[in-house]
């Protein structure tokens, strides 16, 4: 963990010293971007921009003229072509960063990672919470007959889908909260499922995912119900929540918001697979503008490093 978190904190860093470093430019046209570097009798010693590491290599390798031309255009704010290309390349590595993982307030970003979270507001404060995925159990543990139904059908039977506990951990503040999703492909489907969801549920569709309102039952909550017919037809109901949802610019995260104000209670971002009906696993959350702080929550930091907390669990595979 430690080692993660010294990870994390290095990068915004090592950006920064990337586009201040200095170029060490070497006789066969390549180039070595460094913080500082130091000529020590016949070698040169330089702390790299791209590895943060000390490094040697022979002065001779060195093309000074070059070396000294570059650093003289760049501090007399001329653009040389290589000078252009540099900063052209910094920019695209920067855009493609912000791409991966996205501003969605100042001082929060999404991680370059998989995973879904909501956007809160708590104490004035913008902050993302993790939303860990659940399982949808059916009650009577006849999971594994109803997903099988088409196969071997049962009676006609209408199940409940359900998850332990009456309340969710995350809890969103606002009426209105922004939920992001990112999802891997390796994650997508359940051992369960019958393989040809996969079909139906690629990650270029982020309308499949929607908000649903849960039912309180005693210390469950409902996600929705099965129904299998004498013939062996399996479908599901939900209570969805009005929503819509989009796939941000050059990344893989999808941003659901409900079209409206949702009422206290209990929530669950699902995925739609199609003809298959929903996805038994399920992101979980409530909205009670009286809850206590999320756990864990990522809060905004004005150096933009953002240190993630360790996940108390990983996800279930689907």
């Amino acid at each position: 963990m430690v080692f993660a978190l010294t990870v994390l904190l290095l990068v915004p860093a090592l950006a920064h010293g990337q586009q201040l470093a200095k170029r060490l430019i070497l006789k066969d046209g390549s180039y070595q971007l460094a913080v500082k570097y130091e000529v020590k009798a016949d070698r040169v010693r330089y702390l790299s921009a791209e590895r943060n590491e000390w490094e040697e290599i022979p002065k001779d390798l060195v093309d000074w003229p070059a070396t000294e031309k570059f650093e003289k255009d760049r501090a007399a704010g001329m653009a040389s072509p290589e000078a252009a290309a540099v900063d052209k390349e910094l920019e695209a590595e920067r855009k493609a960063d912000e791409a991966k993982s996205p501003h969605v307030a100042p001082g929060l970003r999404l991680p370059d990672d998989t995973g879904v979270y909501l956007l809160d507001t708590f104490q004035n404060q913008p902050q993302l919470a993790e939303i860990q995925q659940s399982g949808g159990q059916v009650n009577k543990n006849m999971k594994g007959n109803i997903l099988r139904a088409t196969i071997n059908p049962i009676a006609s039977s209408k199940q409940t889908v359900e998850l332990e506990g009456a309340h969710a951990k995350i809890q969103s503040h606002v009426t209105q909260p922004t939920l992001f999703v990112s999802v891997a492909e390796d994650t997508m489907v359940s051992p369960d499922q019958p393989q040809k969801t996969v079909a139906a549920a690629k990650q270029s569709d982020p309308l499949r995912f929607k908000i649903v309102r849960m039912q309180a039952k005693q210390d469950k909550r409902i996600v929705g119900a099965i129904k299998i017919a004498v013939y062996g037809k399996v479908s599901q109901q939900q209570n969805l929540v009005a929503s819509h949802a989009e796939v941000l610019p050059g990344s893989s995260w999808v941003k659901v918001t409900p079209d409206a104000p949702l009422s206290p209670g209990e929530y669950a971002v699902v995925e739609m697979l199609g003809n298959e009906g929903m996805n038994l696993y399920v992101w979980d959350f409530g909205v009670n503008p009286s809850a206590p702080a999320n756990t864990g929550a990522w809060k905004p930091d004005p150096s933009a490093t953002q240190v993630k907390p360790e996940k108390p669990a990983e996800l279930e595979k689907r």
